[in-house]
Formats: C-alpha cells, sequence, structure tokens
C-alpha cells in the first residue's frame, strides 16, 4: 500500500523552503507568515513549519521588533562563496577605477560563468551609473557589450548551449529588455559575426533605455571567459563612440596581465 507521501518527498519540501527564501528577500524585511503564505498560496502551517527550519538554519531572522522575518546572516555566506572567485583583485580594480575616473564611463568587467554571463566587479558614481547588477548578479547575454564579447568567442555548440539550452534562471532564451533588444537568433548570430570581425561589441539601448556600451574580451592568458565594458548615456556614446573603444582596448591589455597573475598565483599554492 502506497501513501502517496513520497510523490514530493524531500525535494517538493526543499522547494518550497527556497520559495519561502525567495518571497522573504523579495518582501524586505518584517514580512509576516500570513502574508508569504499569501503570496506562494501555502498552507498557514507549512508556511509557518519551513519559517521555523529556516530561522533554526540561520537562512531567515525572527525580527521581533517588525513582527516579521528577514534574511539570516548565514545568506551572506553563500553570497561570499559566489562572489569571491570571480571579484578581481585590487590590482585589477584599480586599472578599472582608472578607467572610470579618465573616461567618464561605468566600467564593467564580466565573467562567463557556467552558461550565465555574471557582473565580477563594477566602478560607478551617480554620474555615471552602470548596469543595475552588483557583482554575483547576471546580465543578459544577448542584450549587454559584454555579454556579446563573450558569446562572440564560443564555439557553435557552446553558444548553443548557453542561449538555447533549459534553465531556470532564464524563462526564454532572448528576452525582450526594450524594443531594441534583439529577440530572433538570426539577427543575433549576425550581429555576434560583426563583434568577431571587429573585435569590439556594441549595445544601444539593448538593454536599458537611454544606456549603451561596448565591451571587448580580456586576454587572460587562461581559459576563464572575461570581458571589459563601458556604459554610458546613448547622447553620450553617440560622440565618444571611438574614444571609449579606444580607452577600453588600451585597459584590457594590463588587466588581462592582472587577472592572468592572479589565477596563475592561485592555481600554484
Amino acid at each position: 500500500m502506497t501513501t502517496g507521501a513520497p510523490a514530493e518527498g524531500h525535494g517538493g519540501a526543499l522547494r518550497r523552503a527556497l520559495r519561502v527564501l525567495e518571497a522573504v528577500a523579495e518582501a524586505g524585511d518584517g514580512v509576516t507568515a500570513k502574508a508569504l503564505a499569501r503570496r506562494l498560496d501555502m498552507p498557514l502551517p507549512t508556511c509557518y513549519r519551513l519559517l521555523g527550519t529556516l530561522v533554526e538554519e540561520g537562512y531567515l531572522v525572527r525580527l521581533h521588533g517588525v513582527r516579521g522575518y528577514g534574511l539570516g546572516y548565514r545568506v551572506v555566506g553563500l553570497y561570499r562563496g559566489l562572489t569571491d572567485p570571480i571579484v578581481p583583485p585590487a590590482p585589477a580594480r584599480e586599472v578599472l577605477a582608472d578607467l572610470h575616473t579618465r573616461v567618464g564611463a561605468a566600467a564593467v568587467l564580466a565573467v562567463l560563468r557556467c552558461d550565465d554571463v555574471v557582473v565580477a566587479h563594477t566602478e560607478t558614481c551617480p554620474a555615471h551609473p552602470g548596469p543595475a547588477a552588483m557583482a554575483g548578479e547576471r546580465l543578459p547575454a544577448h542584450a549587454t557589450a559584454p555579454g556579446k564579447a563573450l558569446l562572440a568567442g564560443l564555439e557553435p555548440g557552446r553558444l548553443a548551449e548557453v542561449l538555447d539550452g533549459p534553465s531556470p534562471t532564464r524563462p526564454s532564451a532572448l528576452p525582450r529588455h526594450t524594443p531594441h533588444t534583439l529577440t530572433d537568433r538570426r539577427l543575433l548570430d549576425r550581429d555576434l559575426l560583426r563583434v568577431r570581425s571587429a573585435g569590439v561589441a556594441v549595445e544601444v539601448e539593448e538593454h536599458a533605455r537611454g544606456r549603451a556600451g561596448l565591451a571587448v574580451t580580456v586576454p587572460t592568458g587562461t581559459a576563464e571567459r572575461i570581458a571589459l565594458a563601458v556604459v554610458v548615456s546613448r547622447a553620450d556614446f553617440a560622440g565618444r563612440r571611438w574614444e571609449l573603444e579606444r580607452a577600453v582596448r588600451d585597459a584590457a591589455g594590463p588587466l588581462g596581465r592582472h587577472l592572468g597573475s592572479a589565477a596563475g598565483a592561485a592555481a600554484s599554492s
């Protein structure tokens, strides 16, 4: 006789707990169990049980002052586990800071991590904001300059995996972000062909309205795929396109040497 309980089993409970954790992160400090249960369409006793487990394990905290829940400090360790391997060493960050200051543009370093283009570091300021992503967060590969620079260097089979492979983080392979986003794979392939030929990737209002950027790959002498980009306003880009490209190409060399040295030191340690 079977009870039907194993149908979801531990996997189902784990998925529900992760949904609770994500909902708390999205709602912010002070969200109540009742609000979470309504948001997740979950029985209140189940929600309380999952909240209790997540609090015990340190992934959530009970905020008595506001009578709700918030993210726990164990999440910080998870974030550091993600970002520590991709954040560049101090000499490389200095190159990015100098580029940002010298050309008056946001400087962005991105890496290809599994099938995602991920921000490794940004140098920005209120006058020169970058993409709305911090270290460890994904960028849409098809709609950003660093993403296109990294895609253009992939073999056809690997490119298909990155763009077309199933992924829970990408509900659509080529989602539209603005009216200018390339969502047709044939048009994107044509654009990547231009990137390979020119050695530089350009996007104008494909990721965000009023913003534009360009990127080149960084030669590190390792298997790691890294791109350096600058992001400016569309109006600024129109008059400074070639100046920005020269600055990014000039910075890519010393940046690659610092990153390559750091990778070599890590491999020998």
